[in-house]
């Protein structure tokens, strides 16, 4: 997969030569090319914002830069363009699926009080949030974006089992997980997964996801 990054602030994106997406980008995994939209503007001071007609606070990114950047990467429109925005399509592990299906992603990052409408209606193909809130630029939503995608990449995780029974893939939060040593502070590990007995360690764990994800997000049940 090649994923092209659009952003005002390349240098966020110097996490991404770490852990687990730092090796997989190093190996050839999946490719992740940032670019200076500041490269694209005409204004000799390379001003990519200006003040909203009808008034109101902040700014908003002028369309040109952006337009251009966009078709100067992706002149054949063969990348799935997207704008991260509050607006947007809230990221689920379905869609964190689907979108790991294509063969690339254009994700373009507003700032300030977000981008011209014109560069969505002719450019963009989805508008995507990471949820209800607003964020200082589109930058952070994308660094999750990415590292969510990467996980079902083949090869990125050490493990092609990783992604099978964590939080969402089955529908639930997933259960609890121990390690050594068997008792901390006092605390056992519960004795079912000490007990070699699979059936039994598997009916315990989805109570246990069954348990969480009544707790913590019912909505999901509901589903």
């Amino acid at each position: 997969m090649k994923i092209n990054v659009l952003t005002l602030f390349p240098e966020i994106y110097g996490c991404l030569k770490s852990g687990i997406l730092g090796r997989a980008i190093e190996n050839g995994k999946f490719d992740v090319s940032i670019t200076n939209i500041r490269d694209f503007s005409l204004d000799k001071h390379k001003k990519c914002d200006d003040y909203p007609f009808g008034g109101g606070a902040g700014m908003v990114m002028t369309p040109q830069p952006l337009h251009d950047a966009i078709n100067s990467l992706d002149p054949a429109h063969t990348a799935k363009r997207i704008y991260l925005s509050p607006k947007g399509r809230v990221l689920n592990q379905r869609l964190v699926i689907e979108l790991a299906a294509c063969p690339e992603l254009l994700l373009v990052n507003g700032s300030y009080e977000g981008i011209d409408q014109r560069v969505i209606d002719m450019d963009i193909d989805m508008e995507l949030s990471i949820g209800d809130y607003v964020i200082t630029s589109g930058d952070f939503a994308s660094l999750v974006t990415i590292n969510a995608v990467a996980r079902y990449i083949d090869g990125v995780l050490g493990s092609e089992n990783s992604t099978d029974e964590e939080s969402f893939a089955t529908g639930l939060l997933e259960y609890p997980q121990y390690t050594r040593p068997q008792q901390y502070l006092g605390v056992e590990v519960p004795a079912v997964l000490l007990s070699g007995n699979h059936a039994e360690i598997q009916k315990w764990r989805r109570l246990k996801s069954l348990e969480i994800t009544k707790n913590n997000r019912p909505d999901l049940l509901e589903e």
